[in-house]
């Protein structure tokens, strides 16, 4: 395995300045650092990352908290991120807080000992200990906004109004919202963007939940939908698709009988029969940016700044005008 002083000798420089060409890039002329990362690279050599971190004060480690697993919003979400990471030699450590404040807490103070800096991905924590966390520790939220507090946003909000708008124009006038976790700030947003929205047209959403993200939840939710609904807006795509069985066990069609749309288009809505309208949420890119928030913060550019990052409605044939219309 090649040492550091192998790729010294390789490029004609001196340990130390070989050293300062890997870590400190930006101490050394460009010439130098080409010919050291060229060398670097022939040889095969990678940087031990305890002597690194001695070096830069950086470990190239980012912690990453995730509310659950059982979610597949969250999964490409990881990987935008991972890939992130892996572009700019960073390495992800992940844990899982379970929509739990307290284990929130002490993972973000447990991966901190460790990690250069922290994205929490719609963390339940209060406003105020997030604020405080950020001054102790770069920290970019993911579908969280605390003021002025680096954020990155899936605008599902907007993305599922524009749903609303879409069965509206249908003639729908009782729509049924099936919503997520209770704490979550990203599903407040959405049911605060519905209610409005059918408010000023004159309509209604019933909000049912909060409700886990499983297909037996979607089941359970298909047998308490308001008789009067007319479509139902699910948050997530396993619950629609629990939805879309429970609907037809009890024989009410789609959309003949009720129009069915999801927050995200995760899952199989493509292809079930019939496919299922659905929101495109940018979900790799937000992870990526996230990424990209906390090197930015790293590197010393402190400005904060939310990053809205849209979601596109994708019509397809599981919503339809209301029977009689």
């Amino acid at each position: 395995m090649a040492t550091l002083l192998d790729v010294a000798r390789a490029a004609g420089v001196s340990k130390a300045t070989a050293s300062r060409a890997l870590q400190r890039p930006e101490l050394v002329a460009e010439s130098t650092r080409l010919r050291v990362r060229e060398a670097a690279d022939r040889l095969g050599f990678q940087p031990n990352a305890a002597a690194r971190a001695l070096t830069t004060g950086r470990t190239g480690l980012i912690g990453l908290i995730v509310p659950t697993l059982s979610n597949p919003f969250f999964a490409p979400l990881v990987m935008g991120a991972q890939q992130a990471a892996e572009e700019t030699e960073s390495h992800l450590l992940i844990a899982v807080s379970e929509y739990d404040a307290q284990r929130e807490a002490a993972l973000a103070d447990r991966l901190s000992e460790q990690a250069d800096g922290l994205i929490m991905v719609t963390p339940v924590g209060t406003d105020a200990a997030l604020r405080e966390r950020f001054r102790r520790r770069p920290l970019v939220l993911v579908d969280r906004q605390v003021g002025r507090l680096p954020a990155v946003v899936a605008d599902t909000a907007t993305g599922l109004a524009e749903l609303l708008d879409h069965l509206l124009t249908q003639g729908h006038r009782d729509i049924a919202y099936v919503s997520g976790p209770a704490d979550s700030w990203a599903d407040e947003q959405r049911r605060t963007a519905l209610t409005a929205r059918a408010s000023a047209a004159g309509a209604r959403v019933h909000v049912l939940g909060p409700l886990p993200p499983t297909f037996d939840a979607g089941i359970e939710a298909s047998r308490a939908l308001p008789a009067d609904a007319t479509a139902v807006l699910a948050y997530n795509s396993y619950l629609t698709l629990g939805l879309l069985h429970g609907l037809g066990v009890a024989g009410r069609r789609v959309p003949e009988d009720v129009s069915l749309a999801a927050a995200d288009d995760l899952s199989t809505l493509s292809a079930t029969t019939p496919p299922v309208t659905a929101l495109d949420v940018p979900l790799r890119e937000a992870g990526a940016l996230a990424v990209t928030r906390l090197h930015e913060l790293l590197d010393g550019h402190r400005r904060t700044v939310t990053s809205r990052l849209p979601a596109a409605p994708v019509l397809r044939a599981s919503t339809a005008p209301p029977r009689g219309l």
